[in-house]
């Protein structure tokens, strides 16, 4: 089964998706601009080209109707040729045809006042042979024009000229752009819609990569930091072993009292008497954490109950005083602040199926949301500490505490306590607490103890 990636991770993934889809959303939206740029450009390109073919191939066409090359340089051309000139361009859908002598003079104009008149534009090229096509600004506005020679019998005896007018062509351009814009939005509307369903999926992805390398990097920092407290922790036994070796117990017990100070059972009578039959793996973790109380005012209440003692003794192991002193530890840091008003309660009760561990505790509690996730290895509600200048992180204990429990065929519950902190209860029972230690397997192995 794919792990979640942790709550953090879960709570950025809205804005971290958010912040991908508008980015996508950009790249869409500027890419759909210049398509469209690009578009208007070889539609702008593409149309005067188009006109310009067409309005020469109108210019040819007329200049070599007979009855115009016979018509140009008579007396009254004009009555010939304007009729033609009208129809041509009626039916060839351009905006003028002008035709003139081989002087320049107008001969035909959809303007009769124009009749008669010198041309506005040079027509030497046109006079000169040659044909001509491109802009030029006349009587009726700037126009995309061909101007094509008249020939008869070998000499230019006039001109023919047709055109249409920019407007003309910027209208027609507007149109194709309003015929690709459709397109051009759909097409960016279905990459949006799949950019933002790979950023989903590939969003997921990321997360859970980004939790894979936070765990990675959550284990090495624990590998470095347990590296470095067993090189401490190992001095130190070795100094305990030569006290001892040495039979200077006195020295080996203060010596344990400078790094860990521990006041006797007897500051507590209460603590001492319900203490009084208990195994001495418990009474230690007590002790300790009492003292640890009474630095702050605090208080710690015990009762450890068992109908054979030797039941006790044996179900109650390594893994057994791992799961208490975690509990108690946590249950101890968490009321520090609290001075006198803090309390810890502590239930231990053994019978042959199993060992029962209840630990209470006066402090700000563990919220619900987060009790799924706090026993997840390197996860914690308090501050990182630091070693020596190398960060310890935290989130261990619970953690190991769950796996203990359930190898042991029991389990971890949190809960609310009635003290108005947290309540922990950790389950083991007695077949799985010995096969974890190692022991018997014809001890008594009744069912699994309930939380």
């Amino acid at each position: 089964m794919r792990k979640e990636p942790p709550a953090q991770l879960r709570a950025l993934r809205g804005p971290r998706v958010l912040t991908l889809v508008a980015v996508q959303f950009s790249i869409v939206l500027i890419c759909m601009l210049a398509t469209l740029l690009v578009a208007l450009q070889v539609q702008h390109t593409s149309i005067r080209e188009e006109t310009g073919e067409r309005t020469l191939a109108v210019a040819l066409s007329l200049a070599e109707l007979p009855a115009v090359v016979d018509a140009v340089g008579e007396p009254d051309a004009g009555v010939t040729l304007q009729p033609i000139a009208d129809l041509v361009a009626q039916s060839a859908g351009v905006d003028y045809v002008v035709i003139t002598d081989d002087e320049g003079i107008r001969i035909t104009h959809p303007v009769p006042e124009r009749r008669g008149e010198m041309v506005s534009t040079d027509p030497s090229v046109a006079l000169g042979g040659e044909t001509f096509v491109g802009t030029e600004v006349g009587t009726v506005g700037p126009t995309l024009r061909a101007k094509v020679p008249v020939w008869r019998d070998g000499i230019v005896v006039g001109t023919a000229s047709v055109g249409i007018l920019e407007s003309s062509i910027s209208a027609q351009l507007e149109d194709r752009v309003w015929q690709v814009v459709p397109w051009v939005i759909g097409a960016g509307v279905f990459g949006l819609a799949a950019a933002a369903a790979v950023s989903l999926v590939l969003g997921r992805r990321f997360d859970h990569l980004a939790a894979a390398a936070q765990e990675l990097e959550t284990q090495r920092r624990l590998s470095a930091a347990l590296r470095e407290q067993t090189h401490e922790f190992s001095n130190r036994l070795h100094v305990l072993f030569g006290l001892i070796e040495v039979d200077e117990r006195g020295e080996a017990l203060e010596y344990i009292r400078s790094l860990t100070p521990v006041d006797s059972l007897a500051a507590d009578p209460e603590l001492e008497q319900a203490l009084s039959d208990a195994p001495v793996r418990i009474r230690a973790i007590l002790a300790a954490a009492s003292a640890r109380l009474c630095e702050h005012g605090g208080q710690l209440h015990a009762d450890v109950e068992s109908d054979d003692r030797a039941v006790l003794e044996l179900i109650f192991d390594d893994d057994a005083a791992t799961v208490l002193s975690n509990l108690v530890g946590n249950a101890t840091e968490a009321v520090e602040e609290q001075g006198a008003r803090g309390i810890v309660r502590v239930a231990v009760e053994a019978a042959p199926s199993g060992l029962r561990m209840q630990v209470d505790d006066s402090g700000p509690g563990v919220p619900e949301e987060l009790r799924g996730h706090i026993t997840e290895v390197g996860f914690s509600t308090k501050e990182t500490q630091t070693m020596d200048g190398l960060e310890i992180p935290r989130g261990v204990g619970l953690g190991l505490v769950r796996r203990l429990t359930r190898e042991h065929g029991g389990d971890l519950v949190i809960s609310e306590s009635e003290l108005g902190g947290a309540r922990f209860v950790a389950t083991l029972s007695s077949a799985g607490a010995r096969r974890g230690a190692g022991g018997s397997s014809d001890a008594p192995t009744a069912g699994r103890i309930a939380p």
